[in-house]
């Protein structure tokens, strides 16, 4: 069983900046891991994923502005999120599955972690 845990979530001005962290208990090396969020009323949308070879993925509302990273000698993953904007609101979900290959479909990654709320004002 792999846990994830997020942090660095919080409020900021539009055009300001946030890094998220996900430490988690197995390692990420051999797997997919990336980060989904979703805003009240809204469906959930895939931000970014990153294969352990190196692959990116990026959702079009946030290609340009985030970037995902991780360092897999200290299980961790990150997405740096540069001019954030009111829309990026939404509590952001870490998520890993067991394979290296990354999917578009969240119903696909069986480790979710609690989720980190980003507030982002106008």
């Amino acid at each position: 069983q792999v846990q994830l845990v997020e942090s660095g979530g919080g409020s900021v001005q539009a055009g300001g900046s946030l890094r998220l962290s996900c430490t988690t208990s197995g390692s990420t090396s051999r797997r997919c891991m990336g980060w989904f969020r979703q805003a009240p009323g809204k469906e959930r949308e895939r931000v970014a994923l990153m294969e352990n070879y190196g692959s990116k993925y990026y959702g079009d509302a946030v290609k340009g502005r985030f970037t995902i990273s991780r360092d897999d000698a200290k299980d961790t993953l990150y997405l740096q999120m540069d001019s954030l904007q009111p829309d990026d609101t939404a509590m952001y979900y870490c998520v890993a599955r067991d394979v290296w290959a990354c999917a578009a479909d969240s119903r696909l990654y069986p480790y979710w972690g609690q989720g980190t709320q980003v507030t982002v004002s106008s």
